[in-house]
């Protein structure tokens, strides 16, 4: 919703340069003025230092309306492009389809005020305060107004006469936003070009031998739901430790149980992300439900996609409590202990499971989720250094990941000895996980990671999480111009649905990505054949990757190899390029000093 950040997440979503790219103070005028005035704010005020120049407001309206630049805008245009113009039109113009409530549950949640004092630090009234309630006021304001959340609409809402955007800042954050970008786009190259080489050692598979994990499989399958209630769990945090309640906690489950022998079969449990459902995985559950593994896709109640509605009607005041972290695997582990005493009392399901072989499938909260029973505890110590700067920090997903320091500081142990492997798309466990613990994980585990995730950062939270672990079964995969919500598929159910841009490229193909590998990552290691292990390694990822949506697989990673791309950065891969171009740092535009 402010401008600098979402011009620049959608740079980065959609593997342009910033609009900005050679005089970023045309950038922070511009893309900063997302958050601007109300009650009749008529100027922008940008100073860089001792300087300072003003922009009418207006002038802006007339540029945007009609594509004129006055005397007022000559100054910061004639270091523009005319594509960049044209760019800086287009958003001046677009509107968001978000409602007054929607934003409003939102910025009062935790993880909108941390990015409401961020942007006030650039973004400030006419007396250099910061903007923080002044940009909350003019986004709810102008969702409200009939003319919709558009940027202009927001500027006339700012409740003060003036708006000053500090350029000094601006270029601060860009700065750090830019080396990030640039260290990610160096180590996802360096992933590729590892991986390949990996491939070149290896034997190709015979095409008479060739399978298909991507297509169904032979058997069918029968969908049941039921609703389990769990009592004595964990409702609410205290703010400084402790619990304020316990309450029951009831879910709802549903069962792919494959037509098959009375041979009992593997089961493979798959959790939703933040704001999804257990409908959003059901492609995959159908999946591994046709080859014979028995399916379980819980609904977490604290942080789904009726959780969402919840937050926007009011009902609640956080996009997940705290207490999420516990509830989540103890979801889990509550799904796998009903499925056992199910296997011995309901004849349809005796000697149907095989609770002693269980596969674990996470996304985002679900990855931390499948990662924790693995055996990765929550990491406190790690939470405290990290979240001490999260208000600095461009890896969003520490806006969720530090929600847990209001849990009680206990030592929770999640792993569970039934499951035998695990499988974490776009996870984040940088924080609430850590080194320390994600290195006591002994099973087999797969991190997949999507270049183009803003969410959760491929390097940040899965390509350098996989230099910790230490299980000698472990693979990395990377989607190249993948994003958080590549695997996701529509559910009737969401709230919201992002928009293409957002979900990236060939959504069906990263679906069947994910397919292929859940398929051939759990026969592999909840059946233990040896016939679906080439399908795990990097030549075959290489041999079906496509050039809109790269596919490359890593089996192993060292930190010095990771430090190693940032020193010397590999070549850029033709075929699967990176997310993101490099972006460097500009000098300011000339201003004016105030007259």
């Amino acid at each position: 919703m402010n401008c600098l950040f979402s011009s620049l997440s959608t740079a980065a979503l959609r593997s342009r340069r910033s609009i900005a790219q050679k005089y970023l103070g045309l950038c922070a005028f511009t893309a900063v003025c997302t958050a601007a005035p109300a009650m009749g704010a008529e100027r922008i005020y940008v100073t860089y230092g001792p300087l300072e120049e003003s922009v009418p407001i207006e002038s802006l309206a007339l540029f945007a309306k009609e594509g004129k630049i006055d005397s007022n805008l000559d100054g910061f245009a004639q270091y523009a492009k005319e594509s960049q113009l044209a760019e800086i039109r287009s958003a001046l113009q677009a509107k968001a389809e978000i409602s007054q409530v929607t934003i409003a549950q939102f910025l009062y949640t935790p993880q909108g005020e941390v990015l409401l004092r961020r942007l006030g630090r650039v973004i400030q009234t006419k007396a250099r305060q910061p903007g923080f309630y002044a940009i909350r006021a003019a986004l709810i304001l102008a969702a409200s107004d009939p003319e919709g959340l558009t940027i202009l609409n927001v500027l006339r809402k700012f409740p003060t006469y003036g708006i000053r955007i500090d350029i000094a800042r601006a270029l601060g954050i860009a700065n750090e936003l830019t080396s990030l970008i640039n260290r990610s786009n160096q180590t996802i190259a360096g992933v590729a070009q590892l991986s390949e080489a990996q491939a070149a050692s290896e034997p190709a598979i015979p095409p008479a031998a060739m399978l298909q994990p991507q297509l169904p499989g032979p058997y069918t399958w029968k969908k049941s739901s039921v609703t389990l209630t769990r009592p004595n769990r964990v409702s609410e945090a205290r703010p400084y430790g402790g619990y304020a309640n316990e309450e029951d906690r009831t879910f709802d489950m549903d069962i792919y149980l494959p037509q098959r022998s009375r041979q009992p079969a593997p089961v493979v449990v798959i959790s939703h992300g933040l704001g999804s459902d257990r409908l959003s995985f059901e492609y995959l559950a159908k999946h591994l439900a046709s080859y014979g593994f028995a399916v379980a896709v819980p609904e977490h109640p604290g942080s789904n996609a009726q959780q969402i509605q919840n937050l926007v009607t009011g009902r609640a005041n956080e996009v997940a409590e705290p207490a999420e972290f516990i509830n989540r695997p103890l979801d889990i582990k509550d799904l796998l202990d009903y499925l056992t005493q199910l296997s011995t009392t309901n004849p349809a399901y005796k000697g149907q499971l095989d609770l002693q072989r269980v596969g674990v499938i996470g996304q985002s909260f679900g990855g931390y989720t499948a990662l924790a029973l693995a055996g990765a505890g929550i990491n406190f110590a790690q939470l405290d250094k990290d979240c001490g700067v999260e208000n600095d920090s461009w890896n969003l997903s520490l806006l969720l990941q530090c929600r847990a320091r209001g849990l009680e500081r206990n030592q929770y142990n999640f792993g569970d000895p039934r499951i035998k492997a695990v499988i974490a798309v776009n996870p984040i466990v940088s924080s609430i996980l850590g080194e320390t613990n994600l290195s006591k994980i002994q099973i087999p585990v797969m991190l997949i990671a999507g270049s183009a995730d803003t969410v959760a950062p491929a390097l940040l939270e899965q390509i350098q999480p996989f230099t910790w672990l230490t299980s000698p079964n472990k693979y990395l995969v990377l989607m190249n111009n993948g994003t958080h919500f590549s695997t996701i598929e529509d559910s009737p159910q969401s709230l919201f649905l992002p928009p293409p841009e957002v979900i990236g490229p060939e959504p069906v193909l990263a679906r069947r990505y994910l397919s292929g590998l859940s398929l051939a990552f759990m026969e592999s290691y909840l059946n233990n054949k040896s016939n679906f292990r080439p399908y795990l390694e990097p030549s075959y990822a290489l041999s079906i990757s496509r050039d809109t949506l790269g596919l490359r697989i890593l089996r192993s990673l060292t930190q010095q190899q990771l430090q190693q791309f940032r020193i010397s950065p590999p070549p850029r891969i033709p075929a699967s390029p990176p997310a993101i171009a490099p972006v460097p740092l500009p000098s300011p535009p000339p201003i004016a000093p105030v007259r």
